[in-house]
């Protein structure tokens, strides 16, 4: 006979820091480009690819930024899985995604599209807008949303 109760309890908690009004607002990808900056160790960013995320709720508001990976000089791994389990996890409506190039070029690779392109597939199932993808250097910032390859949905 099968046992039934060696069964492990799974816990969903978010737990906030700030009141909904307290956090910051996103209108434009600039806004979303400081916060990763601020939030970004600068002694990586030119060293090592990392990958992040905003997460958003329905008013543009921030609920939080989390580190999704870490890879190499030219490449990071991203699982579609991990992001979404967080956003759906954290309740977020909508979320930025972002990774910076060391090489300091701003200009997206077909692998760079290609995240994109999934995480935009994968967000219309589970009703969670992507709203942009910014690829980040030191020196400045690329806007898949802002470039035309993603839906402005800032505002």
């Amino acid at each position: 006979m099968e046992n039934y109760f060696n069964v492990s309890e799974i816990q969903v908690q978010f737990l906030p820091d700030f009141k909904a009004s307290e956090r910051p607002l996103i209108s434009k990808s600039s806004d979303a480009y400081k916060i990763f900056s601020a939030h970004w160790d600068a002694g990586l960013m030119q060293f090592l690819e990392e990958f992040k995320v905003l997460l958003l709720n329905n008013a543009n508001r921030i609920l939080g930024i989390v580190d999704i990976s870490v890879g190499s000089k030219d490449a990071v791994m991203v699982d579609m899985r991990v992001i979404f389990s967080i956003a759906l996890k954290a309740s977020a409506c909508k979320i930025i995604l972002a990774h910076n190039h060391p090489s300091g070029k701003l200009e997206p690779s077909n692998a760079d599209k290609a995240i994109t392109t999934k995480a935009k597939e994968a967000g219309k199932v589970l009703d969670i807008e992507v709203c942009d993808h910014l690829i980040i250097t030191p020196d400045g910032y690329y806007s898949f949303a802002d470039n035309g390859e993603l839906e402005k949905s800032f505002l």
